[in-house]
C-alpha cells in the first residue's frame, strides 16, 4: 500500500502506538554494561588528559575544553536523544559533564597564565565533579539494567 507521496505506509496499529519511545530500542544487560563501561573509559580518559595537560603535557585543548567536542559529550548527546532519553538522571549528567568542563577552562585558563600550582591545586574540584559523574553513570547503568531482568 502506498502513501499519497508515492512512500510505501508503514503499520502503527494500536500496540505499536501505546509503546513509550524508550522501549523501541531494548539492549540486553550485556550491552548496557559495555556502553557504560565504554562511558567510563571516556570519563576516566578526559581527567588524564586533564592532569596531564595541567603538569605541562600539551594537549589537544579542544575536547577538554568543550564538552560538545569530548567523546563522553558525544556518548552522553547520543543517548540523550536515543536509548536513555527516558530517564531524568541524563538530563543531570550532561549539566555535570559541562560543568566539569567549565572547571576545567578555567584550570587550564591558569595554567597557560603560568599559574601551575594554583591550577594543580584546583584539580579537586574536578575529582568531585568527577566523582559525582561516575555516581550517575553507576545509577543510570543500574536502572537500565534492572528494568531489562
Amino acid at each position: 500500500m502506498a502513501s499519497r507521496a508515492g512512500r510505501p505506509q508503514s503499520y502503527s496499529g494500536p500496540a505499536q502506538r501505546a509503546r513509550p519511545a524508550a522501549y523501541l530500542c531494548v539492549m540486553t544487560p550485556e550491552a548496557i554494561k559495555q556502553d557504560f563501561e565504554s562511558a567510563l573509559v571516556k570519563h576516566f580518559s578526559f581527567k588524564a588528559r586533564l592532569r596531564s595537560f595541567l603538569h605541562g603535557n600539551g594537549n589537544e585543548q579542544g575536547p577538554l575544553r568543550d564538552p560538545d567536542q569530548c567523546s563522553l559529550g558525544q556518548w552522553i548527546a547520543e543517548r540523550r536523544q536515543g536509548a536513555y532519553r527516558h530517564l531524568p538522571e541524563m538530563r543531570e549528567l550532561d549539566q555535570q559533564h559541562r560543568l566539569i568542563h567549565q572547571q576545567a577552562n578555567r584550570l587550564m585558563d591558569l595554567h597557560l597564565a603560568s599559574r601551575q600550582e594554583e591550577a594543580q591545586a584546583g584539580f579537586g574540584e574536578v575529582q568531585a565533579l568527577a566523582d559525582h559523574i561516575l555516581t550517575l553513570l553507576q545509577t543510570i547503568e543500574a536502572r537500565l539494567r534492572t528494568a531489562q531482568a
